[in-house]
């Protein structure tokens, strides 16, 4: 059974939410403030976490970066509640390691689709067949879930390395912003195609070197290219 573990500051907001995903199948764990989220993520390694924005001690962000920093849950899924529906609270989200991020007041019918998808996406990853694939000093390594760059390990998120390998399974083909949405993300017009620039600058940052190898095709989207 996957564990969620869901980070809030609004006893209603863990109440609503633990109630939808335990019943959808879920395992589900809480914490009101940054610093009790950041030990019970270290210490029970969640599926996947249900990340607030405002929090009391560690605010939402910080938390979001502490958590991509350190190694044991550096790959955890992260997916964003907040009240803030600005474009910039959204792209630092993003930029610091959330997958995804929804704004309140939400479905909880949503956001348990949301977080199926996630891990369905995190599930799929880890259930390759042996396969690794290489370009230059770029390895991607589908059954262990791993991408390193000149022998150095490159700590992905779950819908970063899907998006990496995607790109490189489709290698020369451009794939538009909506394309790359229905693909990695599996919405249609449910978040906005700036989130696939976003994800795409945070995954070249990443990647150094490499990133070579994801190009730009302006006004439709990207692709990956060997040379």
């Amino acid at each position: 059974m996957p564990k969620i573990l869901i980070v809030d500051d609004e006893p209603d907001a863990l109440e609503v939410l633990g109630f939808n995903l335990k019943n959808a199948g879920y395992e589900v764990t809480t914490a009101d403030d940054g610093d009790t989220a950041l030990k019970k993520a270290r210490q029970q390694l969640p599926d996947l976490i249900l990340l607030d924005l405002m929090l009391p001690e560690i605010d939402g962000l910080e938390v979001c970066k502490l958590l991509r920093r350190d190694t044991a849950t550096s790959g955890i899924p992260i997916i964003m509640l907040t009240a803030k529906a600005s474009e910039i609270d959204r792209v630092v989200g993003l930029e610091l390691g959330a997958d995804d991020y929804v704004t309140k007041p939400f479905s909880p019918r949503e956001l348990v689709l949301r977080v199926r998808n996630l891990l369905k996406r995190r599930s799929e990853g880890e259930d390759e067949k042996p396969q690794k694939m290489q370009f230059g000093d770029l390895i991607i390594d589908l059954p262990r879930h791993l991408v390193t760059v000149a022998g150095t390990r490159v700590d992905l998120t779950a819908t970063e390395f899907k998006l990496v390998i995607l790109l490189a399974q489709r290698r020369g083909r451009v794939q538009s912003r909506e394309a790359l949405l229905r693909d990695v993300w599996e919405y249609d017009s449910l978040i906005d195609t700036r989130t696939v620039d976003t994800h795409m600058r945070r995954l070249r940052e990443k990647l150094g070197t490499a990133a070579k190898y994801l190009d730009t095709v302006r006004g439709v989207g990207y692709r990956f290219i060997e040379n």
